[in-house]
């Protein structure tokens, strides 16, 4: 078996490797893509960082590859739907470098609180401003955590030891889950109007994007610091800026950005209050060693011994049993994928219910897909095959698993119903011809919709004129429609229905849509 290392990593992992009976490995690094293409045919292996772009293009050419390994948690280089096609396992590290990302927030809080940075450029420049410098304590003050979960959980801890008083706002822990880390979990208007320091630790989703903007500013407590060590874009940087220049927030930290490297008209490079480093998270000498370690170990059992450990596109079932199971894993994924893209609120139950053929099955490698799908959109925990039913338990989310003899329109079907504290959200799913996936219903509504690509969800007034004004609306936005799938209870009451669009739509483009008449609401989701 011949692994390609492509990208820089501590040596641990080549050592680990080349001592593996029947591993040999090549390190070349900084290959061009068309590079990459030519070599990529004699290899069985591929570890990555995030420098080495799998494109689909390149795994095509893959003609022996059975595993891509990345040593880290994203895998947004590497393209999952043409390795899984493929066939090819595709790993990860998850929890490599939770603490050394964690510890990076609380640094950056208290040079933030300090003004370190600044003090030492003065210093450099022979000055000696110690008014100027006068700096805040943590002791007692609110720390405001957006999102807790390994990232955030770890932050929590390290600022309770500081003798802060920690707030959360996370719509997705319970209150049980939040009271063991020893938090107290708030609106997300209360987090902002209380905390003197915020720590921004959710993931980037189209709910996210811009989520900390002119309007949260103005809700925040004046003197506020700001740290954000999660993705850039979850925080406008314009905004930002503005609300910096208006004292309302006295100084950040930022280590992601929307674009990065930032463009040099950045407004943040400009302002004296805003500490910047460059994606350092996860940049600690013992983290880069950890993941290069777990991915080496990893790969070297899956190539010796066929065991899956921390893969993100299948789970740790045998290969015969993936033969017949695999659609239907893939369908629970999606299913659940799509529940986590419309659920509000806090989740306190998760039920999946299985009817028909798929009942004579072992079905826990399915339950744990729809779990994983779920998960995996509504939290920062980076979510896999293999952890997903602990994160669950870890949140207080019950998981209740039925095989039901009730009468099915299909010859199987999978029904995912989420309980939050407000509502319960039902959506279920079925195969057509025993491969296809499709979404039968959604909460009251039968319909018949293909879940992939970019979809936008709509519930409306069942109305004359509702299709055709979202149609016009998507055309005047350079939208253009791939497939519309449509259910409605009864005549003249209410109405859904699945757009299938080629292009992602933003969050200004989903404004117009609710306020189109008879509107109800509309939800973006991506499969």
């Amino acid at each position: 078996m011949k692994i390609l290392i492509s990208d820089s990593m501590s040596n641990k992992a080549v050592e680990i490797l080349k001592a593996t009976p029947g591993i040999t490995v090549d390190v070349i690094t900084n290959l061009k893509p068309e590079e990459l293409k030519a070599k990529i045919k004699d290899y069985h292996g591929l570890v990555v960082r995030s420098a080495t772009k799998a494109t689909a293009e390149i795994i095509e050419a893959a003609e022996n590859l059975k595993v891509i390994g990345r040593a880290g948690t994203g895998v947004d280089n590497v393209d999952m739907n043409a390795a899984t096609k493929k066939g090819i396992v595709v790993m990860n590290t998850p929890g490599g470098n939770t603490v050394t990302t964690a510890e990076h927030a609380v640094a950056m809080m208290m040079a933030l609180s300090r003004k370190i940075p600044q003090a030492t450029a003065s210093m450099k420049r022979g000055e000696w401003e110690k008014k100027k410098f006068e700096g805040t304590e943590v002791t007692g003050k609110t720390l405001g955590i957006l999102g807790v979960g390994n990232i955030g959980s770890v932050v929590a801890s390290r600022a309770l030891g500081l003798r802060m008083n920690v707030i959360a706002y996370d719509p997705f822990i319970s209150t049980e889950a939040a009271d063991k880390i020893g938090i107290s979990l708030v609106t997300m208007d209360e987090l902002f109007k209380k905390s003197d320091f915020i720590s921004i630790h959710v993931p980037l989703t189209n709910e996210t994007k811009n989520l900390v903007n002119a309007e949260a500013f103005q809700k925040m407590k004046k003197g506020v610091k700001i740290i954000n060590c999660a993705r850039g874009g979850i925080v406008s940087e314009k905004d930002l800026a503005e609300a910096i220049k208006a004292k309302i927030v006295s100084g950040a930290a930022f280590d992601v950005f929307e674009k990065e490297p930032p463009a040099a008209d950045n407004p943040l490079l400009q302002l004296d209050e805003v500490i910047l480093t460059p994606h350092l998270g996860a940049s600690t000498f013992e983290a880069q060693e950890n993941v290069a370690i777990a991915i080496a170990e990893q790969i070297a059992d899956y190539l010796t011994t066929g065991t899956i450990r921390n893969a993100v596109n299948v789970p740790s079932i045998p290969a015969e049993l993936l033969v017949s199971l695999g659609a239907y894993i893939s369908l629970g994924e999606k299913l659940g994928s799509f529940q986590g893209q419309i659920l509000q609120g806090g989740i306190e139950e998760i039920t999946v219910e299985y009817s028909g053929e798929v009942v004579s099955y072992d079905v826990a490698p399915i339950t744990i897909a729809c779990i994983k799908g779920l998960l995996d959109k509504v939290l920062d925990t980076y979510v896999n095959f293999v952890n997903a039913p602990f994160v669950a338990k870890e949140r207080g989310i019950k998981v209740v698993e039925v095989k039901s003899s009730r009468p099915t329109d299909f010859a199987s079907s999978i029904t995912i119903k989420v309980r939050t504290k407000d509502a319960e959200n039902i959506v279920e799913g079925a195969l057509f011809g025993k491969k296809e996936p499709r979404i039968v219903r959604i909460d009251k509504f039968f319909l018949d919709a293909v879940p992939e690509g970019y979809l936008l969800l709509l519930q409306n007034e069942d109305k004359p004129g509702v299709i055709g004004n979202v149609g016009t609306l998507l055309a005047a936005n350079n939208v253009n429609i791939a497939r519309l799938h449509l259910g409605r209870q009864s005549t003249g009451g209410e109405a859904v229905s699945v757009w299938s669009v080629d292009t992602p739509l933003s969050k200004g483009l989903i404004e117009k849509v609710l306020k189109l008449p008879h509107m109800i609401s509309a939800h973006v989701i991506e499969l």
